[in-house]
């Protein structure tokens, strides 16, 4: 069974579509009580390092620098294989992210490398 994996704002609505919905942030979203956030799972060690996202900064200019540093520090990422093994027969999961930049967020580079984890894994 292929995983859909998606993206969503964790301040948007949830959805019986979102499937298990695992928040990817290292910090907590600005503004949400953990009782106001529809989530099964916050797994802080897939969002980038610290000291990557403070360089980051969100910066648009620094995207595709971005994308390249956080995919090594994924490839050395020692839960990724557990992260896989334990979801892999979930039909859906949806990565939530706090970010405003729904175009330069570390969601859509996770998403990408997890996209290939589990194909590798079917």
């Amino acid at each position: 069974m292929k995983t859909n994996i998606k993206i969503k704002r964790v301040y948007d609505p949830p959805a019986k579509q979102d499937g298990f919905r695992i928040l990817v942030d290292r910090l907590w979203p600005r503004g949400l009580t953990k009782e106001g956030v529809v989530f099964d799972d916050w797994v802080k060690a897939l969002a980038p390092s610290t000291a990557l996202r403070k360089w980051y900064r969100h910066d648009p200019a620094l995207w595709a620098d971005f994308q390249k540093e956080y995919r090594q520090e994924l490839k050395k990422n020692k839960i990724i294989p557990a992260f896989v093994a334990a979801h892999k027969g979930k039909k859906v999961i949806t990565l939530l992210y706090a970010g405003k930049d729904n175009e330069h967020t570390h969601a859509l580079v996770l998403r990408d490398f997890l996209e290939k984890q589990f194909s590798e894994q079917e």
